[in-house]
């Protein structure tokens, strides 16, 4: 049994205040319901556990009956901050549960392909994320405001989601995490603390989140079906 947790509920604070980014249309329906859809299509997925803010519950039913979609799902309210919204989702999975894909709400582009892709990985691995080797130039910076020196970029990779796992590896990352009171905002981190190894799954088609509004148009064109 492979189950998906889609984490649906943070505040999104730099979209701008009162903006549930999660719920800005793109391409005829809300950001969520793409990424929902997405992994609800994926053949090996079996359910889809939703993590949501208190009080979002019906909208989230809602949803579900709009576009019927084509897998059982559940609502899990979220925790005080991502690790702990993971963690409540990791609680809820079915009791047949052998492997997990953790993506975050505002991702609505992730390819089935790639989904799969890590789902392969982390049953070969026991833990794989979705990235992209980094191609721009960086600088590091002391001040903010001069840059100090360049950085070697041939071994940096930037991630993304879906992070898939076996479910126990998983399990112990976070419960790890959570007994040294650290708060981690990627999963795969968790995974280095306990000397796990990730595997890298290349997202070859253009997988954005949604973090600013100028992030809305380009999303827009790639959710857009082509003619």
């Amino acid at each position: 049994m492979i189950s998906a947790i889609i984490v649906a509920a943070g505040k999104g604070t730099r979209m701008g205040a009162n903006v549930d980014k999660l719920w800005l249309e793109v391409a005829g329906r809300p950001v969520v319901a793409h990424t929902w859809q997405r992994f609800a299509e994926v053949p090996e997925i079996g359910e889809v556990i939703l993590v949501v803010r208190e009080g979002m519950q019906p909208y989230f039913h809602e949803l579900a009956t709009q576009y019927s979609f084509p897998k059982p799902y559940r609502l899990v309210v979220g925790g005080a901050e991502r690790q702990d919204s993971v963690w409540n989702g990791l609680a809820a999975v079915a009791h047949e549960t052998q492997i997990v894909a953790i993506q975050d709400a505002a991702r609505p582009c992730t390819s089935a392909e790639l989904i799969s892709a890590t789902i392969v990985a982390a049953r070969e691995t026991g833990a794989a994320v979705a990235a992209q080797p980094v191609t721009d130039t960086l600088k590091e910076t002391v001040d903010g405001k001069v840059i100090s020196r360049t950085v070697d970029r041939s071994k940096l990779w930037a991630v993304q989601t879906p992070q898939t796992f076996r479910l126990e590896v998983i399990r112990n990352a976070i419960a790890t995490a959570r007994a040294q009171n650290l708060q981690l905002t990627d999963d795969t981190a968790a995974c280095e603390l306990i000397g796990q190894p990730v595997r890298l799954v290349p997202s070859r088609q253009p997988n954005p989140k949604v973090t600013v509004p100028a992030d809305l148009p380009f999303i827009e064109s790639l959710l857009q079906p082509v003619a």
